[in-house]
């Protein structure tokens, strides 16, 4: 009898056997050697069933059958991968052990638990638990296999995840949507998240900008000029700020107070998924799935970086020597100056910045493993840099700065500076240099009572026992902006710290356990809300659709806040997590799931019945109009019947092969038309993620398909009146943003 390996998906089974069994025979769906049978799960063979598999009556959606609360849940085979679930069934029967070699997490126990349950394999389980698939760590994973007892607390925290979901997504949206007769989408995890937009959507339109004045100065001590800030109270007195400047123009004035000290700039953790995902998404506009995507191309297939599912930034004493031995690899790399100029020796276990053992769950964070990166594709080659660069810069000394802030006096009247002195960039080289000098030069102005920054290479001195003279005076106009629209990147930062926005690192760590989903799971929450017709993008920009709206107003009307709070939400994670480490009972947990589910069932019962129209939302360019048939497909698990059980209301853009071609897109390479709707002027090539769009009221405008014409030939109107209060004024409205529609005013003089 042989032992049978099931790895979670092809790739990996087929990495480990050339490993464990290097001259094992190829047979398609798995290989065979001497020792070792390896064969491979396609992901999830088996999901739970669907309801009309307790009783055929909840084929039809019937709010009088809710709550469906299953005693024993059932499970089924996904028909589209059963054929694999087969040949791992008849493999199990040649075998005497099994090694379940599938992801190690949460999700990948998970996978196994069900497939050892369906078939009811009865074999001995040794589970091989390895954080990246390079050959020495097979090999060593395979000589340190682990009993399975050890993860039982896990498989039941995987099983109390799926079926808490299961529970309050099915009866929720079977509740809801019956209730109000259109299809609504209800989840443990993903009805928080679009609360969380929704909120931030009602701040900004609800956001009430106010107009200030702030007042700059320029001074010259001999060869010195310095700039500075007027210190107040906020102005909104334009005269008032006026006489100020004219004041102090042109006199002498004193230096009051002078500070200088020595700062230090430490490198940034290494990335766990969810970082990985922002900065990707920051920087390239990559979706939260598209980076998880590439990132376990590179670590299945590629096999350069590590197990990238993490939620840890920090390594193991363990994992030190292979961060040295990845450091040298990296010397015959394209990186090989940056590898050069490194310090293996600031990476110790000393070095809790790095490593920190208290720190790692599962796994550790994503590093780079000792294969070269051989033919990446661009997209790859773009997120592995971003590995590289972020893991070399730990073998680098801080940035150093000189912090100055100097006082200046004149006519009675403080001015501020700021200036940061860069003295070494330290680790900052391995962001390229231009980033580097740019990333240390970002003001930390938090909001507008705070004094910019600014960032000099050269040595900066004032001598305080001299004069100055205010050479200039100038008062700008500045207003309070709102609160900025959620993308991708600073959603995922939201559902990591469940929905707490915490300037503090520190605290954001704290609560990482208590997030809005896992690592793995959460670019799939943001896909389906897309999906479903919740949300949209605008560019990078994440906007509710009306249907989204009303859910949430729905939801909470109803009484279950619950469903919609990220806080809550997160103690639910925080609870499993505790499952997983043995510190809480699945029992207990799967108890007030119940109770709460029967609660949100006695909630809606009573609610009354939303009209139609509340659902109707426009049809929009820029993909908006695509949503509407995804809205129609079942909400939560639902499966595809109940389309044609319950009337859905779903408004649909009109087709674009229908509109007038306005003119070309102005976005570089893209080829597509522009075309009107409802709200705005999109592109025909939306379904290929074109994202510019020219909305048609702009500061009090309606931009008219003439002024469309002229932003698009000429980048700007003719000029426009436009009122600020009683007052009239001319300005031209320009097409700042030729990628995603931006627009802007230009004033006259």
């Amino acid at each position: 009898m042989k032992t049978l390996v099931i790895a979670e998906k092809p790739d990996m089974g087929r990495t480990i056997a050339a490993v464990i069994e290097p001259k094992a025979k190829n047979n398609r769906s798995y290989l065979e050697g001497e020792q070792y049978i390896i064969t491979w799960a396609i992901g999830h063979l088996l999901g739970l069933a669907e309801p009309d598999a307790y009783d055929p009556k909840y084929k039809r959606w019937n709010f009088a059958d809710l709550p469906i609360l299953p005693e024993h849940f059932k499970i089924v085979p996904n028909p589209k991968t059963k054929d694999q679930l087969k040949i791992i069934g008849d493999l199990a029967k040649r075998a005497d052990r099994i090694v379940n070699a599938c992801d190690a997490g949460r999700e990948g126990q998970y996978i196994f638990a069900l497939i050892q349950q369906q078939l009811r394999l009865t074999q001995p389980v040794r589970r091989l638990w390895i954080s990246d698939l390079t050959a020495e760590s097979i090999a060593k994973g395979f000589a340190e296999l682990k009993d399975s007892s050890e993860f039982a607390n896990l498989t039941v925290a995987a099983r109390a995840r799926s079926e808490a979901d299961w529970l309050v997504g099915m009866n929720a949206s079977r509740a809801f949507t019956t209730k109000h007769k259109e299809l609504l989408s209800v989840g443990r995890v993903q009805t928080p998240v679009l609360a969380l937009i929704y909120d931030r959507q009602k701040e900004i339109e609800s956001f009430d900008s106010l107009t200030y004045y702030e007042i700059k100065a320029e001074f010259h001590q001999e060869d010195r000029v310095y700039s500075g800030s007027w210190q107040g109270d906020r102005l909104t007195d334009k005269e008032k700020a006026e006489r100020i400047a004219g004041k102090v123009k042109g006199k002498e004035g004193r230096i009051t107070g002078y500070e200088v000290k020595d700062t230090k700039e430490y490198p940034y953790k290494l990335y766990d998924l969810t970082l990985l995902q922002r900065e990707a998404n920051a920087k390239y506009g990559y979706s939260a799935k598209k980076t998880l995507d590439i990132a376990q191309a590179l670590y299945e297939k590629h096999k350069v970086i590590t197990y990238p599912r993490t939620s840890s930034n920090y390594v193991t004493e363990q994992n030190i020597e292979g961060m040295h031995k990845a450091l040298h690899m990296l010397k015959s790399t394209s990186y090989q100056e940056l590898a050069n100029g490194a310090s293996p020796g600031l990476v110790h276990k000393n070095n809790k910045s790095v490593c920190n053992p208290a720190r790692v769950e599962d796994h550790h964070a994503i590093l780079p493993t000792l294969k070269r990166a051989g033919s990446l594709s661009a997209e790859e080659q773009n997120v592995y840099d971003l590995v590289i660069r972020r893991f070399l810069s730990q073998f680098y000394p801080p940035a150093e700065y000189k912090q100055h802030t100097v006082l200046t006096e004149v006519e009675s009247e403080i001015f501020k500076t700021n200036v940061k002195e860069l003295l070494s960039l330290g680790w900052k080289v391995c962001q390229g240099t231009e980033e580097g000098r740019k990333s240390g030069s970002k003001s930390k102005k938090k909001d507008e009572e705070e004094e910019a920054e600014q960032l000099v290479s050269e040595p900066f001195q004032v001598d305080p026992d001299k004069p100055v003279v205010c050479r200039k005076a100038e008062v700008k106009e500045k207003a309070t902006q709102p609160p900025k629209a959620y993308t991708e990147g600073t959603l995922l930062k939201a559902m990591e710290s469940a929905g707490k926005q915490l300037e503090n690192e520190e605290l954001r760590d704290a609560m990482k356990d208590a997030g809005l989903g896992t690592p793995a799971t959460r670019a799939a929450t943001i896909e389906r809300l897309k999906k479903v017709g919740y949300i949209t993008m605008q560019g990078k920009k994440i906007t509710v659709t009306q249907k989204g709206r009303t859910a949430v107003e729905l939801i909470r009307h109803a009484g279950v806040e619950l469903l919609t709070s990220p806080e809550m939400t997160g103690q639910w994670e925080r609870r499993l997590h505790q499952i997983s480490r043995g510190e809480a009972a699945g029992e207990k947990f799967m108890e007030n799931v119940k109770k709460f589910t029967v609660s949100i069932i006695d909630k809606v019962r009573s609610q009354p019945m939303a009209p139609p129209s509340r659902f109707e939302g426009e049809a929009e360019p820029a993909g908006k109009g695509r949503q509407a048939g995804a809205a129609k497909r079942p909400a939560s698990q639902a499966g595809s019947r109940m389309a044609s059980q319950t009337k859905v209301t779903a408004t649909a853009g009109a087709s674009s092969s229908v509109r007038q071609p306005l003119g070309p897109c102005p976005r570089a390479g893209c080829g597509g038309q522009l075309i009107e709707g409802k709200k705005g002027y999109g592109c025909t090539h939306f379904k290929a993620g074109c994202g510019f769009v020219i909305w048609k009221e702009f500061s009090g405008k309606k931009v008219s398909q003439s002024m469309l014409t002229a932003l698009l030939e000429k980048g700007q109107t003719q000029l426009l009146t436009f009122k600020d209060g009683d007052m009239d004024y001319k300005a031209r409205i320009k097409l700042l943003d030729h990628e995603t529609g931006q627009l802007a005013l230009d004033k006259a003089e």
